[in-house]
């Protein structure tokens, strides 16, 4: 069947488009569907300077242009839209955006996860200018500074001792008294002289124009409202994969929605869907290691579809 493609690649980040990038080399002239909101959370990010190739830093959205651009370079080809249904149950494997219908021998998975925020339109306005949803990507430019870390989870009491080796204050901000986090993490957080827990309060708002000069907190149980000056806002509340389109189809951590791979590869429970970057990755989070995921993705597949045409066990021509 000509229509069905070699590999169609869902996603447009990091692992998209390395996996787009290797698949192209590899003359697998692999579609890529990389959503309305391409470029993943690099789009939110301002400065990036932690990934290799780029001593002087560089914008995420430009360097997320320059991902894009090297894979058509080589061949890929994208559309920017959403995909709105698949179906994994035989192949070739269909993929749908609104009417149209797309097939292929083999599909990678690279949506991603999306960061929790707050709901704020001042956040919005500020993401980028002061604040951020990675400690490891931007706690080294509050340096001697001062950060308001928002969360009670592990990730939050992680992210503010890690931002305290940069930072001269971090504030915690928590709605309760309580913590999810694991007493060890908190007690890790309260020993840190540079660290102060701020219970039972929430931000209402960010402040700066430009820049972030401070957050508007207000108490949960008695409702007053005091502003703490700060130079940055962490919000550290989770993370969601964007996997909704498919749980019913790929095996998946019942509790946090994260796509399950198999041992060292990026093989899914579907022979020949493969998913790469933090679609499935809850620990690392990072440009390069999704990158990295997403040339497993692409080498796995082409392995994969070598070895189907050798065998010929596909029962379809592909593209």
């Amino acid at each position: 069947m000509e229509d069905v493609r070699n590999v169609i690649v869902i996603g447009g980040g990091p692992a998209g488009y390395t996996a787009a990038l290797y698949a192209a080399r590899a003359n697998l002239e692999p579609l890529v569907i990389e959503g309305f909101n391409w470029g993943g959370q690099l789009m939110i990010t301002s400065d990036v300077e932690n990934y290799p190739g780029y001593p002087e830093g560089v914008l995420g959205p430009a360097m997320m242009q320059d991902f894009r651009r090297q894979a058509e370079r080589f061949g890929a080809t994208f559309l920017t839209d959403d995909v709105t249904r698949v179906d994994f149950s035989e192949r070739p494997f269909r993929v749908w955006v609104g009417d149209d219908e797309y097939r292929a021998a083999s599909v990678i998975v690279a949506t991603g996860a999306t960061a929790r925020q707050l709901g704020l339109e001042s956040e919005r306005v500020l993401q980028g200018r002061g604040v951020s949803y990675c400690a490891t990507c931007d706690a080294a430019f509050f340096r001697d500074k001062t950060v308001v870390v928002v969360g009670g989870g592990d990730s939050a009491m992680e992210e503010a001792s890690f931002i305290a080796r940069f930072a001269s204050k971090v504030y915690v901000v928590h709605r309760r008294d309580e913590f999810r986090a694991s007493p060890i993490m908190v007690d890790r957080a309260r020993a840190n002289e540079k660290v102060e827990l701020v219970l039972n309060k929430v931000v209402t708002e960010v402040l700066g124009e430009g820049s972030v000069l401070g957050v508007r907190v207000q108490d949960t149980l008695t409702g007053e409202e005091s502003v703490l000056a700060t130079d940055g806002l962490f919000v550290a509340i989770g993370h969601d994969p964007n996997t909704a389109l498919f749980l019913d189809q790929l095996d998946h951590d019942p509790e946090s929605g994260y796509l399950i791979t198999r041992g060292k590869t990026t093989e899914t429970n579907v022979p020949g869907v493969f998913a790469a970057g933090d679609v499935q990755d809850h620990v690392y989070r990072q440009a390069v290691t999704a990158a990295g995921s997403g040339c497993a993705a692409a080498l796995d597949a082409e392995r994969w579809l070598s070895e189907q045409r050798h065998a010929s066990l596909s029962g379809f021509a592909v593209s």
